[in-house]
């Protein structure tokens, strides 16, 4: 292992407020990095480092962090072998000397207010309450803002909500107590093994819900880059991933009833169906709708009729184009920008069905957590002394 220098992570000791480590894993990212070391590196939060894992790149991954680096002290940069996302991850909470860890992918963006905001909703908690995730929008190579995420939130115990829900969303949101990190064990590389990557970040957030405590700032902080390439595009990976992060979770956690457990098993076969549709598998899409078809046959006509009335929309552009003679004008999409203050998320409308939906896993989390507390499940108390590291340990020449 390969380290950027020699500095002492701890020179901003003299900040009051409590260090956090920002952990960008990144694996031949040299179109974006410089944009995300950025977007990190002009938080307002300043009392920051930021460990970039260089993760076996094979472009100049390596040469841009130097050059941004030269302008940012807090910058260090580890290089590894290639051994994936997870692996990269868990070395940066090794070298991290915060008492905090934020991830950042290597092509996402931050608003410049989301580690401020993030360390002020947990310094007034508890120490039970162990991480803070964000909202965000989906963007393209361009920084420009594709859709949002759907602005469900929850907050407490949400295991068995976020089973079904994946409320965080993304690898780029979550800022998380270090000593939490590690108790868990840190990112589970074997899907990255099996062939199966991608999905790491949500087996992380359920083994972190499924014992702590989880805050939320229901503000769409995160830029998600999603771009033909990278790991979210490969939807094959990301289906099978998310199966397989599902099914390990319901076998580790067998006090979950079988209300919840099958909520959670159907949402993530839906989230599979359409990650195959868009993979052009047959094969896998046809074997996830008839599972489907066997728990939930109105989602199956719901969608012929969806993918009916998109035809007859089409047939019907198609015709406007002619008579028109010209194309469509291009979408006029708004940018990702780190600077404006974002604007409020509404929350979004629920049907009554749907509340009873909500209501019942609500309570399943409820009486979870009063389960596992005389269990000694329960996240203890943190010490907030200050960690010492001996310099030599930073890196492995």
């Amino acid at each position: 292992m390969l380290s950027s220098s020699d500095k002492d992570p701890r020179d901003v000791r003299h900040f009051s407020e409590p260090l956090v480590s920002v952990v960008i894993p990144a694996f031949s990212a040299s179109r974006y990095i410089e944009r995300t070391l950025r977007s990190a590196g002009r938080q307002t939060y300043r009392n920051l480092e930021i460990i970039v894992i260089n993760d076996g790149s094979t472009d100049d991954t390596a040469k841009v962090v130097e050059q941004v680096a030269l302008e940012d002290s807090r910058i260090r940069w580890l290089s590894t072998a290639n051994r994936g996302v997870a692996a990269a991850r868990n070395t940066g909470i090794q070298e991290a000397a915060g008492w905090f860890v934020a991830f950042l992918d290597a092509d996402d963006l931050w608003h410049q207010t989301k580690i401020e905001k993030q360390v002020n909703a947990l310094n007034r908690l508890s120490p039970q309450w162990a991480a803070v995730y964000v909202l965000h929008d989906i963007i393209n190579s361009d920084d420009e803002i594709l859709r949002s995420c759907r602005p469900d939130v929850a907050r407490g115990y949400i295991f068995a909500r976020h089973l079904t829900f994946k409320y965080v969303g993304n690898g780029s949101a979550l800022l998380v107590r270090r000593d939490v990190a590690l108790e868990i064990g840190g990112f589970d590389s074997s899907y990255a093994a099996a062939g199966i990557g991608g999905c790491e970040d949500l087996d992380f957030e359920l083994r972190l819900a499924a014992r702590h405590l989880i805050e939320v700032v229901p503000e769409r902080l995160v830029g998600y880059r999603q771009y033909p390439g990278n790991m979210s595009s490969n939807h094959l990976q990301m289906g099978r991933g998310a199966l397989e992060v599902v099914r390990r979770s319901l076998a580790a956690n067998a006090q979950l009833p079988q209300y919840a457990a099958r909520s959670a098993i159907n949402a993530t076969q839906k989230y599979a169906f359409w990650e195959f549709r868009q993979a052009r598998n047959t094969y896998l899409s046809l074997v996830t709708i008839f599972s489907i078809l066997r728990s939930e046959p109105y989602f199956v006509v719901r969608l012929a009729l969806e993918k009916c009335l998109r035809l007859i929309q089409h047939c019907l552009r198609l015709v406007t184009t002619t008579a028109n003679g010209q194309d469509p004008p291009p979408l006029n999409r708004l940018k990702f920008d780190p600077q404006i203050v974002p604007s409020p998320v509404e929350r979004p409308e629920e049907t009554a069905q749907f509340r009873r939906y909500l209501m019942r896993l609500t309570a399943v989390d409820a009486k979870l957590s009063s389960i596992l507390e005389p269990l000694g499940f329960a996240p203890v108390a943190i010490n907030h002394k200050p960690r010492l590291r001996s310099r030599t340990r930073k890196a492995d020449i």
